[in-house]
């Protein structure tokens, strides 16, 4: 029998602050942080803007020097602990293995790219080795532990845009199975100009502004965060008394490989994980989608086919609205971040808008979310993330009854 998991607490960066408080405020009232990039001269790039955490201020830690650290390990820590503190565990952990389910695309990227300019300016011999202590996408995971004192085991994913619903996802699986009581999931990433430099030269970054499922829609615009939330195996929340503020119903993957970067027009393997979730969900109703919705050409079609497949007749019914508009596109964050904006409607009882839809395109027929919506009875959410490679993963969560 699989066992109910639900979630005790989360934690989020992005560009429109630190906190839940700050980003559930902004993300319902439909607030851009979207601006030119800094971290970088954004100058000569064909898309100049991004989503950039420019409030987040880096710590000073207590069991690790936070001087060698990449700001990933900076962004992953923060968030997660945010989201211990909501779910009141940190004192349980001391004795408790849990696991720590992460996505990200990038790593300690930044710290990879000052490695290579000093090489390249100083030769291999003078390039600071220390720069790559925290480069590897494991480093951030081992920093957690080290910082936080935790015990147990952790799983990285680098499945592309996947790669935050995919952590969650498997953290999800580990709890239902037995595995564990205990996790720690999500995802993070930076802003890296490595990453920056090779969405433009794919020509999938706007030169303007980033608009889901609008007909004159011309790209993405990157931004960087982190997304973490705590999920325990039901009965162990309620044995400690703790304040559940969700629950993760099911979770689907596939893998379509239709093509190195662009999407199988036909949605079909997007369509598989949307399926795989709601049957392991027992086939819920689904109040609101939480889209991928990139703002790409060829995304935003195809995820509109997806959900026709996935819902047939109610597809049109169904709210459906992208946060990227807002914050960017978070990469291995994504998912997850995009998770707690799900729980923000849920809690909230009102949809986050998607900005900057002036001519919906007739080839998304869905019922976009345009303007901030209030007063909606929304149970449970899906949430879809769609990465490169034919990567696709969903998730559903819902209300705690």
């Amino acid at each position: 029998m699989k066992r109910r998991v639900v979630i005790t607490g989360a934690g989020i960066v992005t560009a429109l602050g630190t906190g839940m408080e700050t980003n559930r405020v902004k993300m319902l009232a439909g607030m851009s942080a979207i601006a030119e990039v800094r971290a970088f001269d954004s100058s000569r790039y064909w898309g100049k803007q991004g989503g950039e955490a420019r409030d987040f201020k880096e710590a000073v830690f207590s069991n690790i020097d936070s001087r060698r650290l990449d700001r990933a390990s900076h962004l992953l820590i923060q968030a997660a602990r945010e989201a211990l503190e909501e779910a009141g565990i940190a004192e349980i952990l001391r004795n408790t293995p849990v696991l720590a389910s992460l996505g990200t695309t990038l790593g300690g990227m930044i710290s990879g790219e000052l490695f290579h300019k000093e090489v390249i300016e100083k030769g291999l011999g003078r390039a600071r080795i220390s720069l790559l202590d925290d480069y590897l996408a494991h480093r951030q995971a081992i920093n957690l532990f080290r910082e936080l004192r935790l015990r147990g085991d952790f799983r990285i994913f680098s499945n592309a845009c996947a790669s935050g619903t995919n952590a969650v996802g498997q953290a999800f699986r580990s709890l239902q199975s037995g595995e564990y009581n205990i996790a720690i999931c999500g995802g993070y990433d930076t802003m890296s100009e490595f990453v920056f430099a090779g969405f433009n030269s794919l020509m999938a970054v706007s030169p303007t502004l980033c608009r889901p499922f609008d007909k004159n829609r011309d790209g993405l615009v990157l931004g960087e965060g982190a997304g973490i939330l705590i999920l325990e195996e039901l009965q162990h929340a309620l044995a400690r008394g703790a304040y559940i503020i969700g629950e993760v119903k099911g979770y689907g993957e596939s893998s379509d490989g239709y093509h190195m970067t662009s999407p199988d027009p036909e949605g079909r393997g997007a369509a598989a994980a949307i399926i795989m979730a709601l049957e392991d969900a027992g086939f819920c109703q689904v109040d609101y989608i939480n889209a991928h919705g990139t703002g790409t050409p060829l995304n935003d079609v195809m995820e509109s086919r997806a959900i026709y497949i996935a819902f047939g007749k109610k597809a049109p019914e169904i709210p459906v609205s992208s946060i990227k508009p807002m914050i960017g596109h978070l990469l291995g964050a994504a998912g997850a971040v995009e998770a707690i904006a799900s729980l923000f409607a849920i809690r909230g009882k009102k949809l986050p808008p998607n900005i900057n839809l002036d001519f919906p395109d007739p080839y998304c027929p869905l019922n976009i979310v345009a303007v901030p919506h209030c007063s909606c009875n929304i149970t449970n959410v899906l949430s879809n993330s769609f990465g490169f490679g034919g990567s696709n993963a969903s998730i559903i969560l819902g209300e705690y009854i």
